[in-house]
């Protein structure tokens, strides 16, 4: 598991739980880690950390893989838990110690608070529409009230993942070998023959009743409608998807209930995701992609030329590559568009998205709207110390023809600073140098941050004046009755 040097680990609350699930004491799981139970005692109030040799035996034991006792998952729930509970609504003003305290010790009770914030904001935003709507607003709101977000709930399995479904990578990557995928005939040929041979489905370079979709899928008549303007990478890429759920119904489907997913449509959109995994792993085969992305030092347009894909896709299957033996740099992947909207995120790292309000308007991923099709590389430092590497670009989809609409968006992809050495676009940048790196936060309703001359909104528990000499905001904390000091 890979951790700082000299960092220690700590079980917390997990190895109690896993003994439960397991049906265990605590002397019954002693005596199978050969250890005493006075030290497994000290073991999960804390007290000790984990050894090497008793986190192996653990993982053994307990069929779990080392990094099930990362700190990532801690500290994710703990960001988003002080989100949740510094939202104005609450006014309250929690520490990031405290929240880590309580995600460390009590992670369902984090996990509870964060799912109430999550549908207090739903309901309120749904309250918003229904009064600027209609006046009957109050009678209408209780069969209108969603439940728990369905993309966030597809985002949490992704992440408790680590953006890695192995069933999935191994998968596709016999597929391809089996049908010959990256020999001289076009990928999207094969493809093309393997729908038509093995499902009768024919596809055809048009989409029906001029929608916008970039694939439509006809089950009665056996037709596969594609835009006429993809890509074809894009086109493969679709292809992909569509045999995947076709031929991997039933591992998408045990996959989607192992997920424990409390919507069909977030099962829906998770049964989507997964095909589109699939689609990526066939495309770019685990391992000759993993050693591609090494020999190349993750040169993502380099990676383009070689697999016959786009710059978003390849960004995508580089945030994946977390197999067991054979892993690659640990990415997290994001795809915004101007206005700050996040379509895409996911991450094999700590790296924690901010959920509730916007991002950090510092972040290169912003900055990548004004240098269109321009690789931008940023060293971010957030405000726990942790530094990390991004690299942005903005994307384009659509276009074709004077009136067609376009979507731009900004696609990054970033690393904690210690892996940065292995790409080739920190070359010549000063990485060890703390002058090169630029704070950057979660966004300015829960940074803690206090001379940030971009700050749009004080942070929780504080207010801001203007400084005249400085010509920028600054915070003033305020006690409990509101009254700044």
């Amino acid at each position: 598991m890979a951790r700082s040097p000299g960092r220690k680990i700590y079980a917390h609350a997990k190895l109690r739980r896993l003994r439960t699930e397991h049906g265990l004491n605590q002397v019954e799981l002693a005596r199978s880690l050969g250890i005493s139970t006075s030290y497994l005692n000290q073991i999960e109030h804390s007290q000790r950390p984990l050894t090497a040799s008793v986190l192996l035996r653990i993982a053994e034991v307990l069929g779990v893989d080392p990094e099930f006792f990362s700190e990532a998952d801690e500290e994710r729930l703990a960001t988003d838990l002080r989100a949740a509970l510094g939202d104005e609504a609450t006014g309250v003003s929690v520490s990031m110690a405290e929240a880590v305290e309580v995600a460390r010790d009590h992670p369902d009770v984090a996990r509870a608070l964060v799912a109430l914030h999550h549908r207090y904001r739903d309901a309120s935003e749904q309250v918003a529409a229904l009064a600027s709507a209609s006046a009957d607003a109050p009678a209408a709101l209780a069969s209108a009230l969603p439940p728990a977000e369905p993309h966030d709930e597809v985002r949490d399995f992704f992440y408790a993942h680590h953006n890695h479904i192995e069933p999935l990578d191994s998968a596709a990557e016999h597929a391809a070998l089996d049908w010959g995928l990256g020999s001289a005939r076009p990928t999207a040929d094969v493809l093309r023959q393997r729908l038509a041979d093995h499902h009768q489905v024919t596809v055809v370079q048009a989409a029906p009743e001029r929608s916008a979709d970039a694939r439509r899928f006809d089950s009665k008549s056996r037709l596969l409608f594609l835009s006429p303007w993809l890509t074809e990478g894009r086109r493969a890429f679709q292809l992909a998807t569509q045999i995947a759920l076709l031929e991997c119904g039933p591992l998408l489907d045990t996959l989607v209930e192992a997920a424990g997913l409390t919507s069909a449509q977030a099962a829906a959109l998770a049964r989507i995701g997964l095909a589109n995994y699939f689609a990526g792993a066939l495309l770019m085969p685990y391992t000759a992609f993993q050693s591609a992305a090494e020999e190349l030092h993750y040169d993502i347009e380099l990676l383009q030329a070689r697999f016959g894909v786009g710059f978003e896709t390849v960004c995508h299957r580089l945030s994946t590559l977390q197999g067991s033996g054979r892993r690659g740099v640990p990415f997290s992947f994001l795809r915004v568009d101007r206005a700050g909207n996040v379509s895409k995120r996911q991450s094999a790292t700590d790296f924690h998205f901010s959920r509730l309000g916007g991002s950090c308007p510092l972040w290169t991923v912003y900055a990548a709207f004004s240098a269109p099709g321009r690789i931008l590389t940023q060293v971010a430092e957030m405000p726990d110390g942790k530094r990390y590497f991004w690299v942005a670009r903005t994307v384009t989809r659509g276009g074709t023809g004077h009136h067609a609409p376009r979507a731009e968006f900004a696609v990054a992809l970033g690393c904690e600073l210690r892996h940065a050495h292995r790409l080739v676009y920190a070359e010549g940048i000063a990485l060890d140098d703390p002058r090169a790196a630029t704070p950057i936060g979660l966004g300015c309703r829960i940074c803690e941050r206090r001379d940030c001359a971009q700050r749009a909104r004080p942070p929780a528990g504080g207010r801001l004046a203007v400084d005249p000499d400085r010509r920028t905001y600054v915070p003033y904390p305020v006690d409990a009755s509101g009254i700044s000091r």
